[in-house]
């Protein structure tokens, strides 16, 4: 056997190998029916509108209301999932799509569908796919071991573009043959099938020794964990820069089968397929992408490709060709998203997991969601051809923007670190006696000076997207060695979160740290009290206002603080 059969074997066998257990091969399963529903309801409500309007802007805006709950309301529902049992919240969330599509399908049935209406109901649907999104994906971790979970992540991409391969075509017969409704109740049906499979899963929940946040304070935690990890910021704009530059493809695809193709809706579901089909061979072969090329290398290709497959869609009028241009664009698309979506899994820890992918989540539907809202709008004054030369021409120049927000390397998923002992503490205080003030005294050797400001710098990242605010580090003008830390937690209960929600590798980044003190005193650690009113239960034999904990330089536990 040659080596190129011998790597797309194992290449597929590393995609295959989530399947083997036996939680989230029945949940898999069970999605790509549902997949397969909501691309059938897709092609029913797309058509459905060729139908009611001729405007171009209305028919793409059937995307936009499908991605635009995704965009809105993701981050509330990361943090939802990331605070619940991932598995109920998924099932309450296909109910709730499960209700729209229903009510879709009886008004349907029943001729009261409108423009408006019909964008409704998908805006509706679209919610509650929006909800289930964060909770399905974070849970995938709870079911594969951490070697298999990018092979896992790019069989949920198989999954929908399975579904998109066949699930158009399929809706496309639907819909020539029986109508939009029928589109909408094979889409209500085939849920089920999902509900049925995660009211079986036994989930095994590691419930939190800390209570849980509230819903805003939970939003506010993701957020700062977010703006505070470079890699994750860096891949979420490349992920919206590519939702909004090669939006255009799905949100014309009704356009491009109509004005380009001069085809019907069997026409619009066989060029879905066409993508669909390309979105698979893409996933299948994103390990062996993955093993060949660095993240950027890889999007830059992506991009270059994908912007070339547009151009040719845009010139086209024969529909082979524009089938072969979309297996092309649908493979490098779903590569592209799949690197995106990769790179924040393996980036963010248990705690943030939900929250992170829903950014994730966020960014390419409200890349999509925008973009189709301006591609619809430009077609209308510059027509089908011109604005896919536009987007074309948009994907061929992002490459550029590695120059500024390079992909950064992408490793093992990162590992949660055990819980640590509760610090000492003297004084009677509740979860919410707050604010605390954290100081870490370090003694550095002044030739050490610059090495330990820099990684320094590394530990203001770690300590504010766990939690703190206020951070610095000032050096004594006296004393050039000493050296504080100097950190601010809103409660103590938040202090308590922060210093529990570091990873393994941020535990490391702290022994870095705590290798420059030098000293027969071991680092001091001082948490102190900003305000002791309010919540603060006042003992006359507990005058202090603050704990002091003296700790062993040779464990990350001090630095951890």
């Amino acid at each position: 056997m040659t080596d190129a059969p011998k790597r797309q074997l194992l290449s597929a066998d590393a995609v295959t190998a989530p399947l083997r257990y036996v939680t989230f091969r029945r949940i898999w399963l069970a999605s790509l029916l549902s997949n397969l529903g909501l691309m059938i309801q897709g092609v029913g409500a797309a058509w459905a509108m060729t139908q009611m309007t001729a405007a171009a802007d209305k028919v793409a805006l059937v995307q936009t209301a499908l991605m635009l709950p995704i965009m809105l309301i993701s981050m509330p529902a990361g943090a939802i999932a990331d605070m619940y049992d991932r598995r109920v919240v998924s099932l309450i969330s296909l109910v709730l799509s499960l209700v729209g599509a229903t009510a879709l399908a009886a008004l349907a049935w029943l001729g009261y569908v409108t423009p408006n209406i019909l964008l409704a109901f998908c805006f509706i649907v679209g919610s509650g796919m929006a909800l289930f999104g964060p909770a399905w994906q974070s849970s995938v971790s709870e079911q594969v071991p951490g070697e298999v979970l990018p092979s896992a992540v790019a069989l949920n991409g198989i999954s929908y573009n399975i579904a998109r391969s066949f699930g158009p075509a399929i809706g496309g017969v639907v819909v020539a043959t029986a109508g939009a409704v029928a589109a909408f109740a094979a889409n209500a049906l085939l849920y089920v099938p999902l509900l049925i499979v995660l009211f079986m899963w036994k989930r095994v929940s590691e419930p939190s020794r800390l209570p849980r946040e509230k819903l805003n304070r939970a939003i506010v935690s993701g957020v700062r964990y977010i703006s505070n990890s470079p890699s994750i910021r860096i891949v979420l704009a490349r992920t919206l820069f590519t939702g909004i530059a090669g939006g255009s493809v799905s949100a014309l695809m009704p356009l491009v089968a109509r004005d380009l193709l001069h085809g019907g809706a069997q026409t619009y579901g066989i060029m879905l397929g066409a993508f669909g089909m390309g979105a698979v061979l893409g996933a299948l072969n994103i390990a062996e992408v993955r093993k060949r090329f660095s993240g950027e290398a890889a999007v830059r290709t992506c991009a270059i490709v994908n912007g070339l497959g547009i151009a040719v869609i845009a010139v086209s009028t024969e529909p082979v060709v524009t089938a072969a241009a979309l297996v092309v664009t649908g493979a490098v698309w779903m590569l592209a998203i799949a690197l995106f979506n990769i790179g924040v899994q393996l980036s963010a820890p248990r705690w943030v997991a939900g929250r992170s992918l829903a950014a994730f989540q966020a960014a390419i539907a409200g890349g999509v969601a925008i973009g189709s809202w301006g591609w619809g709008h430009l077609t209308d004054h510059v027509g089908v051809e011109m604005a896919l030369l536009v987007s074309a021409g948009l994907m061929l120049t992002s490459p550029l923007l590695g120059l500024w927000l390079r992909m950064p390397p992408v490793g093992a998923k990162v590992d949660d670190a055990d819980m640590l002992a509760d610090p000492e503490v003297r004084l009677a205080i509740t979860g919410r006696s707050g604010p605390l003030v954290v100081e870490i005294e370090y003694r550095v050797a002044q030739d050490n000076a610059r090495a330990f400001h820099g990684v320094m710098q590394e530990v203001q990242l770690s300590r504010q997207r766990n939690g703190a605010y206020g951070w610095s580090i000032a050096r004594d003008i006296a004393e050039p060695e000493l050296w504080i830390e100097r950190y601010h937690c809103p409660t103590w209960l938040d202090y308590l979160r922060q210093r529990n929600r570091t990873t393994q590798t941020e535990r490391a980044l702290y022994e870095k740290s705590s290798a420059f003190h030098i000293g027969p005193d071991p680092i001091r650690v001082k948490r102190m009290l900003e305000r002791p009113f309010g919540s603060v239960r006042w003992k006359d034999d507990t005058p202090d206002r603050a704990t002091t904990e003296v700790l062993p330089v040779s464990t990350a536990a001090g630095s951890s603080a």
